[in-house]
C-alpha cells in the first residue's frame, strides 16, 4: 500500500513537472513582437514616403459632385471616401451610420454620402455613431 501511495505522488509530481515544462517551452517559442495588422485605407494614403499615383492626383483634383436634393435634404457623393468642404458629416450606406466631425471614428470612416448637417442624415434614415 505504501508503494502505491508513493507511486501516486511520484506521478502527480512528474505530471506537474511535465506541465510546467510545456508552459515554459510555449512561452519561449512565442514571438516577442506583437502581430502587425494591415494599415487602414486612410493610413495608406498618408504615409510619408509614398508618392501618389497619377490616378490618385487626378481623382483628388476632380471637381466636387453637385449637391443632390431629395425631399429637401441635401447631400453629396463622397470623393475617394472623403467629404468636401461644407459637408462634414460622413455617412456609410453599409452600416447605416453617420459620423460627425470630432467623433471617435470620424477619421477612419470611408463615406458614401456627405451631409451638411446631422439633421439631414437623420432624415435620410442614418443613425448617429455611438460615442
Amino acid at each position: 500500500m505504501r508503494l502505491l501511495r508513493r507511486l501516486f505522488w511520484l506521478g502527480i509530481l512528474a505530471g506537474g513537472g511535465y506541465g510546467g515544462y510545456r508552459v515554459w517551452r510555449q512561452r519561449q517559442s512565442t514571438p516577442v513582437e506583437p502581430p502587425r495588422w494591415p494599415p487602414l485605407a486612410n493610413e495608406t494614403r498618408t504615409t510619408a514616403n509614398a508618392q501618389p499615383s497619377a490616378a490618385q492626383v487626378n481623382a483628388d483634383a476632380a471637381p466636387v459632385a453637385a449637391a443632390q436634393e431629395v425631399d429637401g435634404r441635401t447631400w453629396v457623393v463622397a470623393v475617394n471616401g472623403d467629404c468636401p468642404d461644407g459637408y462634414p458629416v460622413k455617412a456609410n450606406a453599409n452600416s447605416g451610420i453617420f459620423h460627425v466631425l470630432g467623433g471617435r471614428f470620424y477619421a477612419r470612416t470611408v463615406a458614401d454620402r456627405c451631409y451638411a448637417n446631422a439633421d439631414d442624415a437623420l432624415a435620410d434614415g442614418y443613425r448617429p455613431a455611438k460615442a
